[in-house]
């Protein structure tokens, strides 16, 4: 999982760096996430709470634009994930703490084709990765991590460009399993974002 990683920050830094013939913008943003850790049955099918909770987003982004209508948003982002435990965790396993908090940071790095319709709006998709950077919780004998250390997700959402403020929401769905438990089901990261950007070039 990390090596996508680094070849998507590579081609990002590449992409900025060869963008003299193109036009683009640099900026940061910032926002709130929506997030839950979906549980998706087996030996946990009740440990996590199935509600959303908040958390927040932080970093930047370029935009190079291939034509009029079409062009790339890649990102680096801090991004928090907060989840819950359920309250009867302890009758499903001993070591899971029930109503516990646990937050997930993980720096992610969504690779984005921008559709612009108009100037004024830009409709978004594409694959994020993410590396699990720490958690606030371990549950499996209070010495092993409960999560796998990489994330790798599908986006899409829409964007208004409103001079140099960018508004945007997206809709974040989690396509591999992130429970580093044994005998469990899928675990997977969805949600919802929602920021603020100022474009800075």
């Amino acid at each position: 999982m990390k090596k996508p990683i680094i070849f998507s920050i590579a081609l990002m830094i590449i992409s900025i760096a060869s963008a003299s013939a193109q036009k683009f913008q640099l900026g940061v943003k910032g926002g709130v996430n929506f997030f839950n850790v979906q549980d998706q049955g087996g030996t946990y099918s009740q440990a996590l709470n199935n509600q959303f909770q908040f958390g927040y987003n932080l970093g930047g982004f370029a935009i190079l634009n291939l034509s009029k209508h079409v062009g790339i948003q890649p990102e680096v982002m801090w991004n928090e994930y907060q989840t819950r435990t359920s309250d009867n965790a302890n009758a499903i396993y001993d070591s899971l703490w029930p109503g516990k908090n646990i937050s997930l940071n993980y720096l992610t790095v969504p690779l984005l084709l921008n559709i612009s319709p108009s100037k004024i709006i830009t409709f978004q998709v594409g694959p994020q990765f993410g590396i699990l950077i720490n958690e606030s919780q371990t549950f499996y004998n209070n010495t092993k991590n409960a999560f796998k250390k990489g994330d790798f997700s599908m986006v899409g959402g829409v964007q208004l460009n409103l001079a140099w403020i960018k508004l945007g929401a997206r809709y974040v769905v989690g396509l591999n399993n992130i429970s580093d438990l044994p005998n469990s089901n899928a675990w997977k990261n969805h949600g919802a974002q929602a920021y603020v950007g100022i474009k800075i070039i």
